[in-house]
């Protein structure tokens, strides 16, 4: 597997656990939007610690993005990359394929299971084809909305954000179970795109296949 050392351009916050990366992109490196590599920090020590990130950006910038959350009791791979200050290096190795857009249909994410599908939405803003998808986004906190202002400009009311843990919550409050997706999907012919923690995958997932989705149309990272 190859590997490239490329250095950290910017760095910005874009929630209170959640960072933005932007890093040189090696000649001649390409993905496909919902693609991921293995990150590790470029120490001694780290060297050899490998963790998979997708790309947020787009395969078209002249730079690599990774959008990375970082889990307060976990002080590995993620939290080291959030003390990593710009002019840092960090290794990069091939691509490999994670979530792939195959048709209009339903994106559902789970916290920082959003950034699968975040170069997606921008790939299709981007050539004008967003038309017939719907995103539904649970999160704990309104805070901890993951590019929330990019994703109501580009989806407006299809963006959907749904909040598990705050009463005073402007958005919708519960969670993306069954009653929910009877509620909210009008048409299960449509392709399903599911991401985030293991558990709320599978819920969904058996969940979507028992209303009469297509397995083949459901559509979740492996």
């Amino acid at each position: 597997m190859e590997e490239h050392i490329v250095k950290i351009l910017e760095i910005q916050q874009v929630t209170h656990d959640v960072k933005s990366f932007k890093i040189e992109k090696p000649e001649g490196y390409h993905f496909k939007p919902g693609q991921a590599t293995e990150v590790s920090v470029n120490e001694k020590d780290w060297k050899g610690e490998k963790r998979p990130f997708t790309f947020t950006s787009l395969n078209t910038d002249s730079f690599l993005q990774f959008t990375i959350k970082r889990y307060e009791n976990h002080h590995g791979v993620t939290d080291k990359l959030h003390q990593l200050k710009t002019g840092d290096t960090i290794i990069i190795r091939d691509v490999w394929g994670a979530i792939e857009y195959k048709g209009p249909g339903y994106f559902i994410a789970g916290g920082a299971g959003i950034t699968p599908f975040i170069s997606i939405l921008r790939q299709l803003n981007q050539t004008n084809a967003l038309q017939g998808n719907t995103l539904f986004f649970s999160n704990k906190t309104d805070a901890d909305i993951i590019y929330k202002d990019e994703l109501k400009k580009m989806l407006g009311d299809n963006a959907v954000f749904i909040i598990t843990k705050e009463k005073n919550s402007k958005y919708k409050t519960g969670y993306i179970n069954k009653d929910f997706i009877k509620e909210n999907v009008n048409d299960f012919k449509k392709h399903f795109y599911v991401c985030g923690p293991d558990e709320m995958v599978k819920a969904i997932t058996d969940t979507l296949s028992n209303l009469g989705a297509s397995t083949d149309a459901v559509v979740f990272e492996k």
